[in-house]
């Protein structure tokens, strides 16, 4: 039996990008695909769905009031969070709201499709930038220094070779909206005030920035 899946993003571009990606992928079929909270939760009823990918950030309701939701009205439902923010607000936030995953939106088709296959199955499923956050969480330790993710880091080793976020885009084949995201949530990592700041501390340490 197919896992029946709700994409919830209020991108359209992301909604049809990852739509095309998950119908043709033998056992899991798109019941829907909506822009807000407030669609889900109107949907859910009729499409009856296993599965919620849901994006963090959305006008309005965001991603962890719609999965707090979720978790009161339909338990039932498996939401994992797909977003390009890796904070802590929102990695936890989601968790205690009762979502079964967290993966970052540069996760592969592979990835994806078998975190829905396992929260479908009850199980829990992290993307590897956050899962070390988590057990340190549960361990009661400090948190560690911030970490960057993969895409974070590339783009911010391009940003300090001098490439515009058109050129990123284009040399990572994401939109500029993700590159700014990406920048934006590096800035906050790091402690940075801006994209000159940015570029100074990729060139005075190139070590951490190495090209994949």
């Amino acid at each position: 039996m197919s896992v029946r899946v709700l994409l919830v993003d209020d991108q359209i571009l992301m909604r049809s990008g990852l739509r095309k990606l998950l119908e043709i992928e033998d056992g899991i079929e798109i019941v829907a695909d909506v822009g807000s909270g407030p669609d889900a939760l109107a949907v859910v009823p009729a499409c009856f769905p296993d599965v919620a990918l849901v994006d963090a950030r959305m006008p309005g309701m965001d991603g962890i009031e719609l999965i707090t939701e979720l978790t009161r009205r339909h338990p039932e439902i498996a939401s994992i969070v797909l977003t390009t923010f890796d904070e802590d607000e929102y990695l936890f936030g989601a968790l205690k709201a009762g979502a079964r995953g967290f993966l970052l939106k540069d996760a592969s088709p592979e990835e994806l499709v078998a975190a829905i296959h396992r929260a479908a199955a009850g199980g829990t499923v992290l993307s590897d930038q956050v899962a070390g956050r988590v057990v340190a969480q549960l361990r009661g330790e400090a948190p560690a220094q911030p970490v960057l993710s993969s895409r974070e880091a590339e783009v911010a080793r391009l940003v300090g070779a001098g490439a515009s976020n058109r050129e990123i885009a284009a040399e990572l084949f994401i939109t500029e909206g993700t590159v700014k995201n990406h920048v934006s949530s590096t800035l906050r990592k790091l402690g940075l005030r801006d994209r000159t700041q940015l570029a100074l501390h990729v060139t005075s340490s190139p070590g951490a920035f190495p090209p994949l």
